[in-house]
């Protein structure tokens, strides 16, 4: 999934990604613990139920696809 939010992502390509179909289930099992984590972020924090809401691999997430120690 990290890989997947390299490049900003919409939740729906996520899902496909992953061969989900409950958009509430697929957000609260993927998503939601990888953002706790600060792994991916919300490319608008501000309006989660965005329709234009992406996500996008943080610094913490690139560091650790790229095997380096998290900052």
């Amino acid at each position: 999934m990290l890989r997947a939010c390299m490049a900003e992502t919409s939740i729906s390509e996520l899902m496909d990604i992953a061969g989900r179909t409950n958009r509430t289930k697929f957000r609260n099992a993927i998503p939601k613990p990888l953002m706790q984590a600060g792994l991916i972020e919300m490319t608008i924090p501000d309006r989660p139920r965005s329709g234009n809401q992406k996500y996008r691999v943080t610094e913490r997430g690139r560091a650790l696809l790229a095997g380096r120690d998290t900052p």
